[in-house]
């Protein structure tokens, strides 16, 4: 039979479950109405399918990602999956030749995934787009090297309460930001305030001025039995939390330090560029590791460099010479960029010559020019490479606190 690279019909849905099921061994359910087949659409499946039957499954959530202060349409990707006996038949890299396709008649110009195995999706071109950085703190620990433990009045509240006040201070916190998801409430349901895997109940901890406006907030969990302490057994773990003033970021961990009975806090998403480790009296009690984020590609490059913000104004021309998966992006690019927008046109000669994987490191700004140039990345002169910084530099690092 021939084998179709095709969405799936509605009927076909619990097949994606039953792969879901197999190919991540259980990890949302064993029966093939579990979250992979109840939480996507047929429309945004791409999938191999022989004779009715599903041998390799691909997903593209359609999501808005910030972008250095804009908004940019993204794929999602997710629920990539094939059964062992159909594997090392090229399905994968079929499926994603005609993703690439579609998401770019769609005007998905980027895409990005959680990778199970950064060895597949560097064959197609995605690099690590961002670092997840986790604490383990001691509530007693917690505590600012110049004293300053912030103004902002800390009030819990419901989930109920709650959620309307977070989502207006997350839109202002991640405006001017890098990958962050634009949220709908399906996507702060399966994330921040997902109760199936609670460690408890679901608070929120919001700050507020003196003038009560709400400047940031903290998602969390509290439970006891959770640190071996004599007195202090509980522990909180931080769902989510944000800030749009460094007060309020003071203010919130303050609250924290309230909770006497609690022995740990942990927040296991924080971005790289966190201010703790330069706040705290003892940073080394953060006890702070650095893990792997999201991985990013460019699907359309000419489109993904115009829609991008950019802080500075300049020019560069950059060359790709190879990206067999959407050749569209073959050839060399003159990038005019500032911050009332960018424009970007074919050209002949270039400055830069670079990967598909290394623009899509420099286009979120998780990698230099420098360094991708330090490691035989890209190829310019000297002065195209700090022209290449200048351009592409972000006012936050990348982050993506979210799963999809």
């Amino acid at each position: 039979m021939t084998i179709e690279i095709r969405p799936l019909n509605a009927d076909e849905m619990l097949q994606l479950g039953a792969m879901g099921a197999y190919v991540y061994a259980g990890s949302f359910g064993d029966e093939d109405d579990n979250i992979v087949s109840q939480a996507n659409l047929p429309e945004w499946t791409l999938c191999a399918v022989e004779d009715g039957k599903l041998l390799s499954s691909f997903c593209a959530i359609p999501f808005t990602m910030r972008a250095n202060g804009n908004a940019v349409p993204l794929a999602g990707v997710s629920t990539i999956g094939t059964f062992p006996e159909y594997r090392r038949r090229g399905l994968a890299r079929r499926i994603h030749t005609q993703a690439f396709a579609d998401m770019r008649d769609r005007g998905q110009m980027v895409a990005a995934l959680w990778a199970s195995q950064a060895a597949i999706y560097q064959r197609y071109g995605y690099a690590l787009a961002s670092a997840m950085r986790s604490y383990t703190v001691d509530t007693a620990d917690i505590g600012f090297h110049d004293g300053d433990s912030g103004l902002g009045n800390v009030e819990r509240l419901s989930v109920d309460n709650g959620y309307d006040i977070a989502k207006g201070v997350y839109i202002e916190f991640i405006g001017p930001r890098m990958c962050y998801l634009h949220r709908a409430k399906a996507l702060w349901l399966n994330n921040a305030l997902n109760s199936g895997n609670a460690e408890g109940p679901i608070h929120i901890a919001v700050s507020r001025t003196q003038d009560g406006e709400p400047n940031g907030y903290a998602i969390y969990t509290l439970r006891h039995g959770k640190v071996d302490h004599a007195s202090r057994s509980q522990e909180i773990i931080i769902r989510d939390l944000t800030w749009t003033s460094q007060d309020a970021y003071r203010s919130l961990w303050s609250w924290f330090a309230r909770h006497d009975l609690v022995g740990r806090v942990r927040w296991g998403n924080a971005p790289a560029d966190d201010p703790a480790e330069e706040l705290f009296i003892e940073p080394r009690l953060l006890n702070a590791q650095n893990r792997e984020g999201i991985w990013f590609r460019v699907v359309d490059l000419a489109s993904a460099l115009e829609a991008r913000g950019y802080d500075v104004a300049g020019e560069i021309t950059v060359a790709i010479t190879a990206d067999d998966l959407a050749p569209w992006n073959v050839g060399s690019f003159k990038l005019e960029a500032s911050p009332a927008g960018a424009r970007v046109t074919p050209a002949k000669a270039c400055d830069l010559q670079l990967s598909m994987k290394a623009l899509s490191s420099l286009y979120t700004g998780f990698r230099s020019a420098r360094q991708l140039a330090a490691w035989g990345l890209v190829e310019g002169s000297d002065e195209a490479v700090r022209q290449a910084d200048a351009i592409f530099s972000t006012r936050h690092a990348p982050h993506c606190p979210d799963q999809f």
